[in-house]
């Protein structure tokens, strides 16, 4: 195993390319940290190969930074061969940044201060918590926030609670209490969540590469998630959005850029 984690080739080099150069003196100040497929894969040396097996393939790189750092970002991967995209900078700069490298024909996203697709996942006092990636119960959310989840978001999700266990604390587990604060103020994201939790579980049976075991930790690490979620007390907010239900819409289409990887 490599300073990161298991690897596939060409994403996952220049992932550790990236990570090698966040390392050096000049740049350890700037709070840049893996999402997306790679994240996950980062984060799970031991069952990173469920995305080889069920056929989960890489298409870009993602990071979550500060606003703040932004010109040190910039700086960064452009001293890396990337290329700011102005365009997108000048439409949605304030919390995306999108940068283009020419010659392998790669491009790396940044996502600022927060995750906002269907929902909005807040990360600032969060991104210090892990390296090189968002903390567990981020990567999580991540993907379970997503309204029209794709196969590859299960197949990410599914290899993350073969790995981790469900917790109270970050460092290695999913926490449970982070995460149910966030879906106990929040009908519209405690709705999504709880939904795709059950599609992941339902999805289990549909992989014969995966074993009986690895369908038993899952499942167990899915109902622990479960219980911590229910058992959290609901705010004032949540219950009275959660009268009205799925009359109204409870989250926000995704625009195309905001495809996720």
């Amino acid at each position: 195993m490599g300073k990161y984690g298991e690897i596939q080739p060409e994403f996952m080099e220049e992932r550790t390319r990236i990570l090698d150069a966040l390392d050096l003196p000049e740049n350890k100040h700037i709070t840049l940290r893996l999402i997306g497929a790679l994240a996950f894969r980062t984060h799970c040396p031991k069952y990173g190969y469920f995305q080889d097996a069920l056929g989960r393939v890489f298409t870009d790189i993602d990071f979550a930074g500060y606003s703040k750092q932004y010109k040190d970002i910039v700086r960064l991967l452009t001293e890396l061969g990337y290329e700011e995209d102005k365009m997108v900078t000048r439409l949605f700069g304030d919390f995306r940044l999108v940068l283009h490298e020419e010659k392998f024909g790669r491009h790396i996203d940044v996502f600022l201060d927060k995750l906002d697709f269907c929902h909005v996942l807040p990360l600032k006092g969060r991104l210090e918590v892990e390296k090189p990636t968002i903390p567990l119960a981020e990567l999580v959310i991540e993907k379970m926030q997503i309204v029209q989840i794709n196969e590859k978001d299960i197949i990410d999700t599914i290899m993350l609670f073969r790995e981790h266990r469900v917790g109270d604390i970050d460092k290695e587990l999913i926490n449970g209490k982070l995460i149910s604060r966030l879906t106990s103020d929040d009908w519209g994201l405690w709705r999504t969540v709880t939904g795709n939790l059950n599609l992941v579980e339902s999805y289990l049976t549909k992989y014969p590469q995966l074993t009986d075991e690895d369908r038993r930790v899952v499942t167990e690490n899915i109902n622990e998630l479960r219980t911590w979620i229910d058992a959290a007390p609901k705010s004032l907010k949540w219950k009275s959005r959660a009268i009205i239900g799925e009359k109204k819409k409870w989250y926000k289409d995704v625009e195309a850029l905001e495809d996720r990887t």
